[in-house]
């Protein structure tokens, strides 16, 4: 289970919903929505490398934007491709790490991890974490199951930097963005750790009991880009 309510995910896709369906009259390439996607999420380093952490904060919120644009295009344009799917997690995958080293390089520039080490751990550990979430959702796709659980999946870790960074900046010695990181290092690995035990219960083979059933075009693309 997601932290992010159906709700407000459904909200944010209907307020969304006009600039999508414009680029679905206009037939724009998911991937070339990927790829602006991209650079708009990591200019977030830069900023954060700056000290204009508002302005960090905006770019990851846009770039986190752009996910639901590729994706929701591909299906509407019937663009959808395989190579799509492996180019957009991909490129969400090298945004993620530049996006950190442009954290831990504000952290750096601002002295505060001269003063508060743990800082630095912390944000090692939502790296990290953020990868093993998607590299457990892989692995276990890999083995033709559709593992989507847990709790700081890659749209609450947008939302949670973005939003700290966007709405607090600075403040407070930049607590709420330290709050931030803390919580994506906790819940990301947390999450990692319950795709491994979601998986585990659905590939153990109990006595007596048939195989785990494996999805029959595993290895075939499935139409979503993930």
């Amino acid at each position: 289970m997601p932290l992010r309510p159906q709700w407000a995910e459904q909200l944010v896709i209907r307020t969304l919903s006009p600039i999508t369906d414009a680029l679905i009259r206009a037939r724009v390439h998911p991937n070339a929505i990927t790829t602006l996607g991209f650079f708009v999420g990591i200019s977030s380093a830069w900023a954060f490398a700056q000290g204009q952490v508002r302005l960090a904060g905006m770019f990851i919120l846009i770039g986190g934007a752009f996910d639901i644009f590729d994706g929701r295009v591909a299906r509407g344009t019937g663009l959808a491709s395989t190579f799509g799917s492996f180019y957009d997690s991909t490129l969400d995958r090298i945004s993620e790490i530049i996006v950190f080293v442009g954290v831990l390089a504000f952290f750096l520039r601002d002295g505060s991890a001269q003063g508060d080490v743990g800082i630095i751990y912390a944000v090692l550990l939502a790296l990290g974490g953020s990868l093993m979430v998607s590299y457990t959702r892989a692995r276990a796709e890999a083995l033709g199951l559709d593992c989507k659980v847990g709790l700081m999946q890659r749209a609450e870790r947008v939302i949670a930097l973005g939003a700290a960074a966007l709405l607090f900046g600075t403040m407070w010695d930049s607590a709420v963005l330290r709050g931030a990181i803390i919580l994506i290092a906790v819940l990301a690995n947390f999450t990692a750790f319950q795709r491994i035990v979601w998986v585990y219960r659905h590939t153990r083979i109990r006595p007596g009991g048939p195989l785990p059933a494996r999805r029959p075009d595993s290895t075939k693309f499935t139409g979503k880009r993930l």
